[in-house]
């Protein structure tokens, strides 16, 4: 072998060598659509592009009422069809009783999003328009607050429903490094090596956010033993199954022991009243989650996994629902 031929194949391994590192980073890194996502209080995220693949036999057909049909008739988007992924910022609110209530949101929403078409609609539907970095953001009066609107690409929009712009033009400006594998917020740099690998599903942040009242957090009217600004990874992932995984971070080892033994109690208790539910496909998906549930701890976090039945990913589906400002399916 030539000295020239050796050097040619040191070249082409080399290369061989960088394309598969490069490989391996997508797979660990985010979706893009969470890496553009403002700094928030929560990060919430649905593929549901595998759902519409392989499960669109168990999804029911949307009933849509004349003003959406208008929407998609004038668009050409018709949300429950081409919505691929959803990547939603969850921003604490420092007066729970302003016109966004205890949260607003950013979003970034993936999919068959026809390009000018939209901007029509937009353009027809703006109270006001602003420029910013080579996009035009169109500003939509929706209640008592404003929801800002713009496509950084040709299958993605930006939407948020925050007092300020700051948090869209955030989305706008990361957009121009989305390349990067690891770039993102600083709450998805923490925390997304613990969201397992393919999740249809995931979310992280404060549970309080959404569910506590008072300083409590109670779900289905169960109040649960976890602190209102206890950090939360939840994530949902189809092996054959689709399997629920809550992990909470506490804070110490013996916190997390206290929460980890109360809510095994809790589940147990739970158990004792759904028995006596009649069957009906509800009360039966919620006896299959409480039979196959377990809660594990470990050092300073707090293990919850479960078996959700597959007529689940029906009602998983119908997350991917468009903000505020836009017409809904049903």
């Amino acid at each position: 072998m030539t000295r020239r031929t050796r050097r040619t194949l040191l070249v082409v391994a080399g290369v061989i060598l960088l394309l598969a590192v490069a490989i391996f980073l997508r797979s660990k890194a985010p979706p893009e659509a969470a890496r553009l996502l403002p700094e928030s209080d929560g990060i919430l995220y649905v593929n549901l592009k595998p759902i519409h693949t392989f499960f669109r036999k168990d999804l029911k057909p949307p009933q849509r009422v004349p003003e959406y049909q208008e929407f998609v008739d004038a668009t050409g988007v018709d949300w429950e069809q081409d919505l691929d992924e959803v990547a939603i910022a969850l921003h604490r609110m420092p007066d729970p009783n302003g016109p966004n209530g205890p949260v607003a949101y950013s979003m970034v929403l993936v999919g068959k999003l026809t390009g000018k078409k939209l901007n029509d609609w937009l353009e027809a539907h703006a109270t006001s328009r602003e420029s910013y970095a080579g996009h035009t953001i169109y500003n939509i009066k929706s209640q008592d607050r404003t929801v800002r609107i713009t496509q950084i690409g040709y299958d993605m929009i930006a939407v948020s429903n925050t007092p300020t712009a700051e948090q869209i033009h955030s989305i706008v400006d990361r957009h121009r490094t989305a390349a990067l594998p690891f770039a993102g917020s600083s709450l998805l740099a923490q925390h997304y090596r613990d969201v397992p690998l393919l999740s249809l599903a995931w979310g992280m942040g404060q549970i309080g956010l959404p569910f506590s009242d008072s300083g409590a957090i109670s779900i289905f009217g169960l109040q649960l033993p976890i602190e209102a600004d206890s950090t939360i990874i939840a994530s949902l992932r189809w092996t054959g199954a689709l399997h629920l995984r809550i992990e909470e971070i506490a804070p110490s080892d013996e916190k997390a022991a206290s929460q980890a033994a109360a809510l095994a109690t809790l589940v147990t208790l739970a158990r004792g009243f759904t028995q006596p539910l009649g069957n009906n496909p509800a009360n039966n998906s919620l006896k299959e989650l409480l039979k196959t549930a377990e809660v594990t701890q470990k050092r300073d976090r707090v293990l919850v996994t479960a078996v959700l039945p597959s007529s689940f990913l029906a009602s998983l589906s119908q997350e991917g629902k468009p903000p505020d400002g836009l017409p809904p399916a049903q």
